[in-house]
């Protein structure tokens, strides 16, 4: 497989403290690979650095082969990297549909973006019910799906995907890591930060756990979730 994605030594601060401490990682191509860890441990801040929306005080973020750290968010989304932000961050006074196309606003081609609609809405049959309705009106699980549509149109080579169970009903959470290793499946590469451990684990491929801004753990995620101190810290066992 190839490296699709490489940080090395990277390091961040907020003013005096430090919230990442020298990290490194991959993630292949076709992978899904979590990024676990309890609240503060810096996995938002790894996103937010890897997107383009926070510049690291040391390191680099490779995206295949080039350099990110310099180069403006919305570029970074046109090399085919797409962010679902922590707490969804859809337009609530925007419509479904306008989301969606917002999503593609690095896609000029009417052809290709009608296209790609018609795919996200046979993934989200509920969006295309309610693509007239306005997006703050969505239940959380409706909003979780209308994020992760909005991701998709860009046609992301990879997506990095922040806390996508976070409260959200059960039932909606099983539904929303099914689309994830559908989405996966379909060939699109997945960056996963999760709170939700167990059902992290149970998708990915791949995992590192992150404490106050160091990766303290790496491996299969399978061996990650029979992990005995994993499941002690992490899994409520």
């Amino acid at each position: 497989m190839s490296t699709l994605l490489e940080v090395n030594d990277l390091s961040v601060y907020y003013g005096v403290i430090q919230a990442l401490k020298g990290i490194s990682f991959h993630v292949d191509k076709g992978e899904i690979v979590a990024l676990i860890g309890a609240n503060g441990a810096g996995k938002t801040t790894t996103l937010h650095t890897l997107s383009g929306l926070l510049e690291p005080k040391e390191g680099s973020v490779k995206y295949n082969g080039q350099e990110l750290t310099k180069i403006a968010p919305h570029k970074i989304v046109k090399l085919g990297m797409a962010q679902v932000p922590e707490g969804r961050r859809v337009f609530a006074e925007m419509t479904v549909y306008q989301n969606l196309k917002l999503g593609a606003y690095t896609r000029h081609n009417a052809t290709e973006f009608a296209d790609t609609l018609n795919m996200v809405y046979s993934r989200f049959p509920r969006l295309k019910e309610r693509q007239y309705q306005l997006a703050g009106t969505l239940s959380g699980g409706e909003q979780q799906m209308l994020a992760m549509g909005r991701a998709l149109m860009s046609h992301p080579d990879i997506i990095l995907m922040d806390e996508p169970s976070m409260g959200l009903s059960p039932i909606f959470v099983n539904e929303i890591f099914d689309i994830i290793k559908s989405v996966n499946q379909e060939g699109v590469t997945v960056l996963l930060v999760e709170q939700n451990a167990k059902k992290a684990l149970a998708i990915a491929n791949r995992a590192y756990v992150l404490e106050t801004g160091s990766i303290v753990l790496e491996g299969n995620a399978n061996d990650l979730l029979n992990n005995p101190s994993i499941q002690k810290a992490y899994l409520g066992e």
